[in-house]
């Protein structure tokens, strides 16, 4: 007897097949292999006549999906197809969340198959794991196949049916979506309270004081029996003080006067107090905890994390990544436990084992945590693992193993000193028995916070010590406005909302930075000038749609049809076709959003109007009778806006560009100009007609305007500038800025182009040959650069036709593999491990356009094949 047995990726099938009896073939259906078309393209001809059909959903009969092949599926259809062919049983084993079971529904429909069918289920990829998951195998569950199929639905008709009035209204190619425009609001509204922020200062006093041969700080607290202002009696929001706050804010002459005052009087020791604490591990990960803390810690972003443990749960690693539950079976309770009497002691044990209660809405308790996969926990030196994989795990097993761990037992201490009319308080910290701390500790969102396992030692210090002040010195605070949101506490808000599910995160934030709603700077989210716009557009028109608590809602009626407590098909009608449904909503706003109002941007201290245009965002100013306007560089966002710039991009309009000097030579003017990339310097003026145009330079980033000189400018204007010849290959040297900086590169024509980046210390303009020398001899870096200047991660071979080589990199936007000046991401369920040459050819098919000179024939070739690769849902309704 022979099986086939079907899982998404081949990494899974690899794994998968070590574990299964003989006469079980193993066969990736690389991801989905259906979907709703993503283009007008894959809309096959007989559904094109609907006005629906843009929509991918027969909104007039029941919500029929078109599900059609996408693009480079083909051929994995027919091999499926053909493994069928041979087999007596099929056993789908797609993962164990909604979109796995949606994936065995797909290939069902698809495949049809004659044999008998079962559905296997597995947390994670061991042998035990598979046999017992052999021995319990069950049918596809429908209710977890609407849920999600209701999901792609609701996603499918919120972002096509808003996206093409935010074309009409604000831009074209803008974007929105369910939980998308949800999280850029959230971006937006933090924003806006930054931008409404106030500072406030306030002064105190900080010393250095010593006692029994220790130095100990202490900082003022109390002045005249008056409590002294600290950050928490400021208003985060506003940072004015709180109402009804009775303390005493201090300015810098009263603490310069009040120091002066103290100097040189004794201290003594008032009062002292120690409190006894402790510290409970954190629960297991789930893929929220785990996106938020691998960004704390890893400095990985969600999708960069998600794409790790994917690897990991298919290499056997760890148990699944998808999962919004802290429990942990017996068995990883048991192994943890192991793990920590081993490497720790018995003493380092909880005393009873601890099982976490998941908090998050919806959470499915009978699913488990991620953590190591196994009945034993393999230590992370010992798995053979590196780099980012390394750490990850790393990660999850201290996580996981720490969870089973005691409390770690602490003492507060706090001593109060007085000084004439001042008291000071000095607080420590003692770890009495670290506990868990000796294994793991959670980071913090606060780039400032301290780690619990920190020790805070001070002397031995008792009432009517009289300790020695070294030092007493002004400190200056200035409140600050509510933090951005980074990768990690957006992800945190999301979930603690009930927004999207933590398996959608990554790719959600992905989008919105991709799709020019954000930029990521130093891990945190600023939100640009068109998510401003947009937030504007839905919050005024289409408020419940950006509401957390509606988004939640929606969550939970997925939950409900998922658990079989609510009927899909009516919940989908009420949303779009109901009185107050989507598809309503627009048409009455449609007439009323005013294009000029939606593209103006109000924003808080400015006298000026921001509106956003066909080239991006600009200016809008009124002087007299006359209406200027300027571009705002593409690099500048509302966080960055201030009067200061707006003065100079519209002098620079009113009053054209300032000339720095005249060139030496041909005595030609020197501008300097701000465009939307930023300052730049133009050699002449603009010619009319088709005459060449002047020749242009920019600067190295962070380089203001007003610091550019004249003899700058006439240097960046030589570049690019050749240092000499290599003496290896006679070939030239040459340095000059691109779109990732300052570089040196050599030459070698045919043999290509040898690039490197230059250091802080490095000036482009007065860089040696004997240094480029130097950086061109140390190896390549690979962050940050494009897949051409860097090593591949993996060498897939020459193309047959043009024999260019085919090679596999990561970039910021994930993996992806390049032919020439073709790229290609890596599709769902591919890793670097199991892609090769024949898949990649194929995709490169699908990635290259057809030729003019294409035949008849063959065009009335492809129609069929779309016609016959054309599917729609066949699933009772309920």
């Amino acid at each position: 007897m022979s099986t086939l047995v079907i899982v998404e990726s081949p990494t899974k099938a690899k794994t998968i097949r070590n574990y299964l009896p003989k006469g079980y073939q193993v066969e990736a259906s690389m991801g989905h292999i259906r979907d709703l078309p993503s283009s007008a393209e894959e809309i096959p001809p007989e559904f094109k006549q609907f006005d629906w059909a843009r929509l991918g959903v027969n909104v007039e009969n029941n919500f029929e999906p078109i599900y059609v092949i996408p693009k480079g599926k083909n051929k994995t259809v027919q091999q499926l197809k053909q493994a069928l062919k041979s087999a007596d049983e099929l056993i789908l084993a797609t993962d164990e969340d909604r979109e796995g079971e949606s994936i065995s529904w797909h290939l069902l429909q698809l495949l049809k198959p004659k044999v008998p069918i079962k559905r296997m289920v597995f947390h994670e990829i061991t042998k035990d794991a598979i046999q017992q998951a052999l021995n319990n195998c069950r049918d596809i569950d429908e209710n977890l196949v609407h849920a999600q199929e209701t999901r792609r639905i609701l996603d499918r008709l919120v972002g096509y049916t808003l996206s093409p009035l935010l074309w009409k209204k604000i831009a074209a190619g803008l974007s929105a979506g369910r939980v998308q425009s949800v999280a850029v609001r959230l971006l937006v509204q933090r924003e806006r309270e930054r931008r409404a922020f106030k500072e406030a200062q306030y002064w105190d006093l900080k010393a250095l004081l010593n006692h029994a041969k220790t130095n100990f700080e202490a900082k003022l607290t109390t002045l005249k029996g008056q409590k002294l202002a600290n950050g928490s009696d400021f208003d985060p929001k506003t940072g004015k003080l709180a109402p009804n706050k009775k303390v005493l804010v201090l300015k810098e002459q009263e603490a310069t006067e009040l120091k002066a005052r103290l100097t040189g009087k004794p201290w003594e020791v008032k009062d002292t107090e120690e409190k006894a604490t402790k510290r409970t591990p954190s629960p297991p990960f789930t893929t929220s905890t785990l996106q938020q803390e691998s960004n704390r810690k890893l400095g990985l972003g969600a999708k960069d994390t998600m794409r790790i443990a994917q690897s990991l749960y298919e290499n056997g690693y760890i148990t699944y990544m998808r999962t919004d539950s802290v429990h942990l079976s017996d068995q990883a309770i048991t192994a943890a436990r192991s793990c920590v009497e081993s490497m720790y002691g018995k003493e380092y044990l909880s005393p009873k084992p601890r099982q976490y209660k998941t908090k998050a809405k919806g959470a499915q308790e009978a699913h488990e945590a991620i953590r190591p996969a196994g009945s034993t926990f393999r230590i992370p030196k010992e798995t053979g693992l590196r780099d980012k994989e390394l750490g990850l795990y790393d990660l999850i097993w201290k996580r996981t193993v720490a969870s089973q761990m005691a409390d770690a037992q602490l003492t507060q201490i706090s001593v109060n000193m007085a000084v004439e009319d001042a008291i000071f308080r000095s607080s420590g910290k003692r770890i009495d028995f670290a506990g868990f701390f000796r294994a793991y500790v959670e980071g913090s969102d606060d780039p400032e916070a301290a780690l619990e396992n920190q020790e805070v030692i001070l002397p031995d210090l008792k009432v009517g010590d009289k300790p020695d002040c070294k030092k007493l010195e002004v400190i200056h605070h200035e409140t600050q406005p509510p933090a951005r949101y980074t990768e990690a506490s957006l992800v945190k808000t999301l979930e603690s909302e009930g927004v999207g599910r933590p398996s959608t995160y990554a790719s959600i934030i992905g989008t919105i930075v991709d799709r020019g709603y954000a930029q990521l700077r130093n891990k945190a989210l600023i939100p640009t000038f068109t998510a401003f716009a947009v937030t504007t557009l839905l919050e005024k028109n289409f408020e419940e749609l950006v509401d957390t608590k509606f988004t939640s809602k929606m969550e939970q009626s997925l939950d409900d049809i998922a658990s079989g407590n609510e009927k899909w098909l009516p919940y989908l009608d009420k949303f779009y076709r109901g009185e107050k449904g989507l598809q309503n909503q627009v048409k009455v706003r449609e007439t009323d959003i005013d294009p000029q109002t939606a593209k103006a941007i109000e924003l808080e201290n400015l006298d000026v109007t921001v509106k956003i245009g066909k080239f991006g965002a600009y200016i809008e100013a009124n002087y007299g009778e006359e209406i200027v306007k300027s571009s705002i560089p593409a690099d500048l966002t509302p966080s960055d806006l201030d009067s200061r710039q707006i003065e100079v991009l519209l002098k620079q309009k009113l009053e054209g560009p300032p000339i720095l000097g005249n060139h030496p030579e041909t005595q030609e003017p020197i501008y300097l100009l701000i465009g939307t990339y930023g300052p730049y310097v133009q050699l002449g003026d603009k010619p009319q007609g088709k005459a060449k145009k002047p020749k242009t330079a920019s600067f190295p980033k962070g380089v203001q305007p007003e610091d550019i000189t004249l003899d700058m400018a006439l240097g960046y204007l030589t570049l690019p500038r050749t240092l000499g010849e290599h003496p290896e290959t006679g070939k030239p040297i040459k340095t000059s800025l691109g779109r990732f900086g300052a570089y040196v590169v050599h030459d070698q024509g045919t043999e290509g182009k040898d690039y490197r980046s230059l250091k802080k210390e490095d000036d482009v303009l007065t860089i040696s040959l004997d240094r480029a020398l130097e950086l061109l001899a140390q190896p390549k870096a690979t962050r940050g650069r494009r897949g051409a200047t860097k090593p591949p991660l993996k060498e897939l071979g020459l193309h047959p036709e043009d024999k260019e080589p085919i090679n596999i990199y990561e970039g910021p936007y994930g993996v992806y593999f390049k032919h020439g000046k073709t790229n290609v991401k890596l599709p769902d369920g591919e890793t670097v491990e199991s892609m090769n040459l024949d898949k990649a050819l194929l995709l490169l098919q699908d990635k290259t356009p057809a030729k003019k000179t294409a035949t008849k024939k063959a065009t009335t070739a492809k129609k069929t094949t779309a016609k016959k690769t054309t599917t729609t849902r066949k699933v009772s309704k309920k």
